[in-house]
């Protein structure tokens, strides 16, 4: 140690940033139907008709069995106070079967959306969407030179400017992310003038790629 001092606390410390803009390739939507009735079997039977329509129209529009997961399905008593006996009634059943879907096509995620709303009907439930990079790992290098570069520039500087020699770098840390489009929720289209339903139209824009790295230089 020098002056209480380690050796890794020594030299030269510098973050430096990357980020590169992507167009995302993939359109993440988690989608499901919820049916509620009277009896068990009378919510089952209408929840499993409504998914059946939902999964063959995902089919149809060119939706591969491999980017189709169920994510959650639940059955639960639906309840109601009843004030003059004190207690909970039981007033019907719900159950529910979600499943995200992997839109490999994002140009025709709007098409897809209206075709499962069509299916499912009023069943239908839309849980969250968003776009996405199916495989970012080239992005990340890219964006990761660039972070390099950018914290050995501000290391260069800030030698230059303490009147020292900029050594090798002896510590190096890295943090990434990509900042996802997200839609958290499904607005109805407004009807059309013309009396039909108007199509829904989802725009993809940009993905950030981010990097950040944290760089030691020792001083020669």
């Amino acid at each position: 140690t020098v002056n209480g001092l380690s050796s890794q606390q020594q030299g030269i410390w510098v973050n430096g940033t990357g980020e590169v803009q992507v167009e995302p390739d993939i359109f993440n939507l988690s989608l499901g139907i919820v049916s509620q009735e009277d009896t068990l079997s009378a919510a089952q039977a209408a929840a499993a008709a409504a998914m059946e329509k939902v999964l063959d129209t995902l089919k149809d529009n060119g939706i591969a069995d491999k980017d189709v997961q169920t994510s959650r399905f639940n059955v639960r008593q639906v309840t109601q106070w009843n004030r003059e006996k004190e207690e909970n009634e039981v007033t019907g059943y719900e159950v529910s079967n979600m499943v995200n879907v992997k839109v490999r096509k994002v140009d025709e995620a709007g098409t897809v959306i209206d075709a499962v709303v069509a299916a499912g009907g009023d069943l239908t439930r839309i849980n969250s969407m968003g776009f996405a990079i199916d495989d970012d790992s080239e992005y990340r290098e890219e964006a990761r030179a660039l972070a390099a570069e950018d914290a050995k520039a501000r290391a260069e500087q800030l030698a230059k400017l303490s009147g020292v020699k900029l050594g090798q770098a002896t510590y190096v840390t890295e943090s990434s992310y990509s900042q996802p489009i997200v839609y958290r929720s499904y607005m109805e289209a407004a009807p059309a003038l013309d009396g039909g339903s108007a199509k829904t139209s989802i725009a993809p824009g940009e993905l950030t790629v981010t990097v950040t790295v944290q760089i030691v230089y020792a001083i020669d």
